[in-house]
């Protein structure tokens, strides 16, 4: 009995000895930043699956090496879906800029793919997003923060201020909204100085975190686009990179890759998904020559293909997915309504 009670201690100290080299090494192998994507895999709640990171050439860009994100990697998106890229290499441009310069814009019309995009990126790199819509009434007291109630113990942090300190990717959503007393407040951050000066808190000195990046997101300065306006030359000269981004399906040009998406997320076969996409890319042309006030987004056309799988009538099913968001008058409807007709018949 004592002999198989030594042999069972023995077995338990070889079983916990393995377990803490396996630990140590996993500790070494991530302070070196060889492991970082092994241990994203295998801990990190939102797993990024090594095709969909291997399938982007991103590999010599790590954006945090050696360094983990451990009080708030629950602000790292999960099951971000794919982005279709008929070549245009946006993830690649994306993380290069952000890579080199810590900072990029996106330029470009609802419905192409920015927001996505990005989520994907911060996915793909590990990387919390702080996510802030600059709409006209978002003030710096919303971004930066402010005292609530009575005390100077009441300081309540805004988003920029937690991504100055803690890192991870700031996303402007809809910058060129931006109110003015705002751009110039993030100023100092977006260049050399790399500082926020909090004047309501005594004039505290924020530095931006090591890694800490940025994303602007730009909508065309249209009318459809209430509030939008030109960002000054300050600002923009802050911005080393910018990329354009335009639909993918325009006019006559149909992109394969989007016809694959629209069959695969709505179910549809691949003739009735090369007609909606039709009539989509027109749709699109007729906005970009600003004869339409909104040009349909890959999910819009999704959407009317998950109700065409069910209804026969492509008209009927068009009607709340498509036609009533495109346009309320009349006269157009009437005319989105005709192409439908025509493409598929």
């Amino acid at each position: 009995m004592a002999n198989q009670e030594k042999m069972q201690t023995q077995n338990s100290l070889s079983n916990f000895d393995s377990k803490h080299r396996r630990t140590v090494e996993e500790k070494r192998s991530f302070k070196k930043g060889t492991g970082r994507i092994t241990l994203k895999l295998r801990k990190q709640r939102n797993r990024v699956e090594a095709p969909l990171y291997n399938s982007y050439n991103i590999q010599e860009f790590d954006l945090h090496p050696g360094y983990w994100f451990e009080k708030y990697t629950d602000l790292i998106p999960s099951d971000v879906a794919n982005y279709v890229d008929d070549g245009n290499q946006y993830v690649e441009r994306i993380v290069e800029a952000l890579y080199h310069f810590k900072q990029c814009a996106l330029i470009g019309p609802s419905g192409t793919g920015k927001t996505h995009i990005t989520y994907l990126v911060a996915e793909l790199t590990g990387l919390p997003i702080w996510e802030i819509n600059c709409a006209l009434q978002t003030s710096t007291y919303d971004l930066i923060g402010r005292y609530v109630d009575l005390g100077k113990d009441n300081w309540i942090e805004g988003p920029v201020t937690l991504w100055l300190k803690h890192g991870g990717l700031l996303y402007l959503d809809e910058a060129n909204m931006m109110r003015q007393d705002v751009a110039v407040r993030l100023n100092p951050i977006l260049d050399a100085r790399g500082h926020l000066i909090i004047a309501e808190k005594d004039n505290e000195i924020i530095p931006r975190h090591k890694y800490a990046y940025c994303v602007l997101s730009i909508n065309p300065r249209r009318t459809e686009f209430t509030g939008t306006k030109r960002l000054n030359v300050s600002f923009r000269r802050r911005l080393s990179v910018w990329i354009n981004f335009n639909y993918q399906s325009v006019g006559g040009q149909i992109s394969s890759n989007e016809v694959k998406l629209i069959k695969q997320r709505s179910g549809i076969n691949e003739e009735t998904a090369v007609k909606i996409l039709k009539v989509g890319a027109e749709l699109r042309r007729q906005y970009l020559a600003e004869e339409l006030f909104y040009g349909p987004s890959p999910r819009d056309l999704i959407n009317w293909a998950i109700l065409c799988k069910y209804r026969n009538d492509p008209v009927q099913a068009a009607e709340s997915t498509i036609i009533a968001l495109i346009t309320d008058d009349n006269d157009l409807q009437e005319s989105i309504r005709k192409l439908i007709r025509n493409i598929f018949t």
